[in-house]
């Protein structure tokens, strides 16, 4: 399938044919040379996320750093940014802005293919709030990582400067628990990570 074929639906940045992932990653690997901005394929559909406002940026940065540091100093698992692209076992494929996944997971998973999307289920998944892309990050991708197994699921809102995190419970992720600016922030995949929610932020 050529790259010129993707029929963008003019409101909502969403294709317009259905994808499989061969075909996703058949597109992706075929797009216009310079194309900077972020695709992801949810519900047989590619989903077009334009590159992300500094403030995003550097809330992920700052995510990433946290998160890969205290694994690394714990060797817990492998860190990753929002270039990492997983082929989730419901047909989805999505690049988070930022993901763990635990030394177990990756031994055990399918061998990783360099150049190519993971196919493993991320142990831990966050996704930064921006006003493209909340909705999908509340509901849409909230129902696509509780699915797949996503062990914990945080939404980070720079705005509120506030993160609340999800935890797989027979399957599903609950209300969640939220942590405001001043509060510690607790992960129980990360086991004995706790830092200040305002650390993520500026």
């Amino acid at each position: 399938m050529k790259s010129g074929a993707l029929r963008i639906a003019e409101t909502a940045f969403i294709s317009m044919e259905s994808f499989t992932q061969t075909t996703f990653k058949h597109w992706v690997e075929n797009r216009p040379a310079g194309d900077i901005n972020r695709y992801e394929l949810a519900s047989g559909r590619i989903i077009m996320t334009p590159p992300a406002a500094w403030e995003h940026a550097e809330v992920e940065a700052r995510v990433i750093r946290i998160l890969g540091d205290f694994a690394s100093k714990h060797k817990l698992g492998r860190n990753f940014g929002s270039s990492a692209g997983y082929e989730l076992p419901s047909g989805d494929t999505l690049e988070p802005d930022a993901s763990f996944i635990s030394r177990q997971r990756w031994s055990e998973g399918p061998q990783p293919r360099r150049g190519q999307f993971l196919k493993i289920v991320p142990t831990l998944v966050v996704e930064i709030l921006s006003p493209a892309t909340a909705r999908r990050d509340r509901i849409d991708k909230k129902k696509i990582y509780e699915a797949n197994g996503v062990d914990e699921y945080w939404l980070v809102d720079p705005r509120r400067r506030e993160i609340t995190v999800f935890h797989l419970t027979a399957g599903k992720y609950g209300a969640g628990s939220h942590f405001e600016a001043h509060q510690k922030l607790r992960s129980e995949v990360l086991t004995g990570l706790e830092v200040l929610t305002r650390s993520f932020f500026a």
